[in-house]
Parts: C-alpha cells; sequence; structure tokens
C-alpha cells in the first residue's frame, strides 16, 4: 500500500508541477517562463520524485513507464492495475488543485486548454494526427530505453534520477508544439477531465500511443542490453 500512496503522491507533484508550470507560469506577463521553463519543470518533477520516493515505489509516475517496465522484465503483473490506478488517482486530484488555483483568475477558461494534449486544432503548432502519433510513441519509445538503461545494475550508481528527469525535459523540448507532450497516460487524464469536451475525445490517444512506445522501448533495451552468453 505504501508503494501506491507514494505513485500517487510521486504523479500528483508530476501533473502539478508540470502542468501548473504550463498554466500558471508560462505566458505569466514580462516575466513567463515558456516552452523551455515548462520542459524543465516537467524534468524537475520527475528528478525530484526519483529521488524522493524511488527507493519506495521505483518513481515510475506514468501508466505506461509500468507497462514498459512489465514488458521489460523490470515489474510484476500483478501490481500493473493498482499501480495505474494509484498514478491516474494522484494526476486528478493534482489536476484538481490547479483548476482551483487557476479559476482564482478573472478570466479564467478552462476550455481555452489547460495545458491539455491534443492534435490537428488542439495541436499547439497545428499537428495532425498522425504527427502526433507518431511523436507520442517515439518519445515514448526512447524515454522506456534510457529509464531501463539508467536503471540498469551495470549503470552508474546514483545517477539515474538525473538521465530520467533530463530525458523528460528533451522530450518536451521536442514535442511541446505537437501534442503539447504527454508520454504518460495520467498527466493527460489529470487536465483532460476537467477540460471536457474535444479533450475527452482526444484523450484515447494519449493513452495508446505512449503504451505502445513504452512497449517498443522495452523490448529494444532487452535486446541490445541483454548480456552475450
Amino acid at each position: 500500500m505504501k508503494k501506491y500512496i507514494a505513485e500517487s503522491f510521486g504523479t500528483f507533484w508530476l501533473v502539478l508541477g508540470g502542468c501548473g508550470s504550463a498554466v500558471l507560469a508560462a505566458a505569466f506577463p514580462d516575466v513567463g517562463i515558456g516552452l523551455l521553463g515548462v520542459s524543465f519543470a516537467f524534468g524537475l518533477t520527475v528528478l525530484t520524485m526519483a529521488f524522493a520516493i524511488g527507493h519506495i515505489s521505483g518513481c515510475h509516475l506514468n501508466p505506461a513507464v509500468s507497462i514498459g517496465l512489465w514488458a521489460g522484465g523490470r515489474f510484476p503483473a500483478n501490481q500493473l492495475l493498482p499501480y495505474i490506478a494509484a498514478q491516474v488517482i494522484g494526476g486528478l486530484v493534482a489536476g484538481g488543485v490547479l483548476f482551483l488555483i487557476a479559476s482564482g483568475q478573472a478570466g479564467f477558461d478552462v476550455s481555452a486548454g489547460f495545458a491539455s494534449n491534443g492534435y490537428a486544432e488542439h495541436s499547439p503548432g497545428g499537428y495532425s494526427l498522425l504527427s502526433a502519433f507518431i511523436t507520442e510513441v517515439v518519445m515514448t519509445m526512447m524515454f522506456l530505453l534510457v529509464i531501463m538503461g539508467a536503471t540498469d545494475e551495470r549503470a552508474p550508481k546514483g545517477l539515474a534520477p538525473i538521465a530520467i528527469g533530463l530525458c523528460l525535459t528533451l522530450i518536451h523540448l521536442i514535442s511541446i508544439p505537437v501534442t503539447n507532450t504527454s508520454v504518460n497516460p495520467a498527466r493527460s487524464t489529470g487536465v483532460a477531465l476537467y477540460v471536457g469536451g474535444w479533450a475527452i475525445s482526444q484523450l484515447w490517444l494519449f493513452w495508446i500511443a505512449p503504451v505502445i512506445g513504452a512497449i517498443l522501448g522495452a523490448g529494444v533495451y532487452r535486446y541490445i542490453g541483454s548480456e552475450d552468453k
């Protein structure tokens, strides 16, 4: 149970820190942090939580990561559903807290996006469904490759959180213009349910594509990371 609680709190921090930076600080007059700041915010949430709860739950914070680690032989199948449930709950609670904070500003309009992920007319750069799908699959694939490599027992000890946090930062630097960057179904769900409408109707992509990418990344690492006999 402590593992599941840790995953909820970790995912809460990821969604509040990452999406909160996008909603509250990205375009703040004169001192907005912009896409670079949002990218680092997401990376820092994972880096800080990896040090805080990595030794408790493994700090997945992401259903796609849990599924990918299972596919890579690093995580038991009987814990998948509880982990995913804990992550989604943490994301939803964070979305609710962020909504309460953001709605305190005059003129706040949740339908404007609320850091939701989208494609076509809801892509920040107007990218198509195909572009969004490819982006989410490839970015999540590379994320899992880095996660599995950095946490391999042969890798330098104690540095995995830094590699994983910086990888997520890089992923956001690349893909925010395409989909607003998901690579994490819990992150997408945590804000989409408060937006409703188009955000929910497009949410399927941000479950399916990251899961496919995670399984691919895990498969690649199982092959290239296996020791020759």
